[in-house]
């Protein structure tokens, strides 16, 4: 749990709350939690080389401890197709987070693999002072704001209890395969949550964990965006 630990240390020692999405990932991976492909650009002519080394399309995300909310700002531009593109919404994201906050501190630029499109879902925690960490699982992406459908278990986790979680949400035909579509990898998604059931109850100092949204295919899946707020 190397990478972990120094994302914690690194955060502590620059009076950071919240880790950068780069070390909210390496925390992820750590602990088993499929995320996508990503890699860290410093500049532009960065970001051309890893876009072409990871495959066309990909998305750019600002990466900056200042921002927490990267679609909020115009931190993120998705389905980018060649150079071109890249080149250009590097510019634009720049310009954007500028236009947001002058003295933000940039680190970089994520460069990330488009995943495909698929069913969303969100696994999260939130700390309660009374009962310690709380994880939550529902539909995820825009869904989770504008539906609410979520549900919750006080952490740890079984693996029944993450199976239960799955089916109490008003959503869970979707994920069992609606009217032609595909089912969606249940197995994948407990896996996820008892992974971050895990992670919480070792690291106490996670005030919120947000993977938002984890795609699920029929085989798999992978979160595409990943937010740890310390306490």
């Amino acid at each position: 749990m190397e990478k972990t630990q120094r994302a914690f240390s690194q955060a502590i020692k620059e009076g950071r709350k919240n880790l950068t999405e780069t070390e909210a990932k390496a925390v992820c991976m750590d602990y088993g939690i499929p995320v996508t492909r990503s890699e860290l650009a410093e500049n532009e002519e960065e970001a051309l080389k890893l876009a072409e080394k990871i495959g066309f399309p990909v998305v750019l995300k600002i990466v900056s401890p200042d921002i927490i909310h990267k679609s909020d700002v115009g931190g993120v531009i998705v389905n980018l197709k060649n150079a071109k593109e890249v080149g250009n919404a590097y510019k634009q994201i720049l310009s954007n987070v500028k236009k947001h906050d002058a003295n933000a501190k940039i680190v970089g630029m994520l460069v990330q693999e488009m995943a495909p499109a698929s069913t969303e879902v969100i696994v999260g925690s939130i700390k309660d002072p009374q009962f310690g960490p709380a994880l939550m699982f529902g539909l995820g992406g825009v869904f989770v704001e504008v539906l609410k459908d979520v549900t919750f278990r006080i952490a740890p986790v079984n693996e029944e209890e993450a199976h239960e979680m799955i089916e109490e949400v008003k959503a869970y035909p979707l994920l069992k395969g609606y009217r032609g579509s595909p089912p969606a990898d249940i197995n994948a998604i407990v896996k996820i949550i008892l992974a971050t059931s895990k992670l919480v109850m070792e690291h106490e100092e996670i005030k919120e964990l947000d993977l938002n949204p984890i795609m699920v295919y029929e085989k798999g899946a992978k979160a595409a965006d990943a937010r740890i707020i310390l306490e």
